[in-house]
């Protein structure tokens, strides 16, 4: 059986800088295979050159709560007034070949045995948060394998269900036979949890070894081109705090 080593990837959110030091650290690190947990669109500014650099992986990508609203013209009235500000400009950036793309990402999906949402797998299209051990409680009696990967709290943290649900540190975790894990893999784009390099997770499918990454990238660069898309500042100033 193929026993590949996975870049799994999570909230791109149009970050070119943050993706491409990203996919060149797993060229490093011998990755043979990419898979994405959504939202590869929305806040930065190069939401169509990230999209098109997944399509060309042939990288298996779920659909984001971004991805869903940014390929689907529906009303933005009860976003918060940022966040509505930028779907409509990524709407405006994407091809149509893009759009068809995002469109039809299914919610969730299993590659190679482990499986992959953006947000939880008991109610996928209601885009719930996950941080602690109760909210992960509901999603782990939906879940049928091992290992699940997810994305959308870009926070990284590792639950692990055996005889009760624990929270593991994000570093090196042996998946081991008999428990279950729900791990996200944090945020490429826009880090949430005060550290400003982009995060993302490898996978060994042989040594069943998941190994956390953090990578530095071009922060300003990302920043500067936020700015001059007239994006809000606050998307700009967040990427540098981590938060």
């Amino acid at each position: 059986m193929d026993k590949p080593k996975f870049a799994v990837l999570g909230d791109i959110h149009g970050n070119w800088e943050a993706l491409s030091a990203v996919l060149a650290d797993a060229e490093r690190e011998n990755v043979t295979r990419y898979v994405c947990v959504g939202d590869v669109v929305g806040y930065n500014a190069d939401p169509a050159k990230c999209l098109e650099r997944i399509m060309e992986l042939d990288c298996i990508t779920v659909r984001g709560n971004h991805d869903h609203y940014c390929a689907h013209e529906m009303s933005l009235r009860s976003f918060h007034p940022l966040a509505a500000k930028v779907m409509r400009w990524t709407r405006e950036q994407l091809r149509s070949v893009q759009v068809d793309y995002l469109s039809n990402l299914r919610m969730s999906c299993t590659v190679n045995g482990f499986l992959m949402v953006h947000s939880t797998l008991d109610m996928p299209d209601k885009w719930g948060y996950v941080f602690e051990e109760l909210e992960a409680e509901s999603h782990f009696a939906y879940q049928t394998t091992t290992l699940c990967f997810y994305g959308h709290t870009h926070f990284p943290v590792v639950f692990e269900k055996g005889a009760r649900i624990q929270r593991l540190q994000p570093e090196k975790i042996l998946i081991t036979l008999g428990r279950k894990y729900f791990i996200n893999v944090g945020s490429v784009g826009q880090p949430r949890d005060g550290i400003p390099d982009a995060s993302y997770v490898i996978y060994d499918a042989a040594t069943r070894q998941v190994i956390f990454r953090r990578v530095p990238y071009d922060i300003p660069a990302a920043q500067a081109k936020i700015r001059l898309a007239s994006l809000p500042e606050r998307l700009a100033v967040r990427l540098e705090l981590g938060r």
